[in-house]
C-alpha cells in the first residue's frame, strides 16, 4: 500500500513592520550617540555640554552631582552600556528572529531602561533641583524606545514568532 503524504504549509515567521524596526534602531543609535557624548564629557571633565550652568537648566550641576553615579559607576556610562546592548536587539535580524528569548530580552532591557529613567528624572527634579538637557534627550529617547518595543512586543504574533 502506497503512503500518501499530506502537504503541510511552510512555517511562516512573524516579521516586524519596517517602520517599527527602523524607528527602534534610529532611536537606539541616537541614544548611543548622546550617551557616548555624556560619557566622554564625564571622563574628560569637560564643560562643553552646551547647556546652561545656572538656574533650573544646569547640565553641569546634574552631571557632577552625587546622583551622577550609581554604586560608583557613572550614570552616563550606564546609559552608554544600555544602548550598546539595545542596538543589536533593535536590528532587523533580532526583530524578525523566531527566537522568543530575543523578544523577552528586548522588552526586559527597555523596561529596565525606563525604570532607571524614572529614577533619574525624580533625582533631577527633587534631589538635584536641576535639569540636564542632554540627559533629558536620553530620557526621551529611552521613553520612545520603550513605547516602540512594548508596542512591537504586544502586536507581533507570539505563535508565529516561535516557529
Amino acid at each position: 500500500m502506497a503512503r500518501t503524504e499530506v502537504a503541510r504549509p511552510a512555517p511562516t515567521t512573524s516579521r516586524a513592520p519596517a517602520w517599527l524596526v527602523i524607528s527602534s534602531l534610529v532611536i537606539a543609535v541616537a541614544g548611543l550617540l548622546v550617551s557616548a557624548y555624556l560619557t566622554y564629557e564625564h571622563y574628560t571633565a569637560s564643560t562643553t555640554l552646551a547647556c546652561s550652568d545656572s538656574g533650573i537648566i544646569n547640565c553641569l550641576k546634574v552631571t557632577t552631582s552625587a546622583q551622577s553615579k550609581v554604586f560608583g559607576i557613572p550614570v552616563a556610562l550606564l546609559g552608554l552600556l544600555f544602548f550598546v546592548a539595545v542596538v543589536p536587539l533593535c536590528l532587523p535580524a533580532a526583530w524578525n528572529s523566531p527566537n522568543p528569548l530575543l523578544r523577552r530580552i528586548r522588552m526586559a532591557a527597555a523596561t529596565v531602561g525606563i525604570l532607571f529613567v524614572f529614577y533619574l528624572v525624580y533625582a533631577e527634579l527633587f534631589i538635584i533641583d536641576g535639569i540636564c538637557l542632554w540627559c533629558t534627550a536620553v530620557h526621551v529617547l529611552t521613553l520612545a524606545l520603550f513605547a516602540i518595543v512594548a508596542f512591537g512586543t504586544a502586536t507581533m504574533d507570539p505563535v508565529e514568532a516561535k516557529r
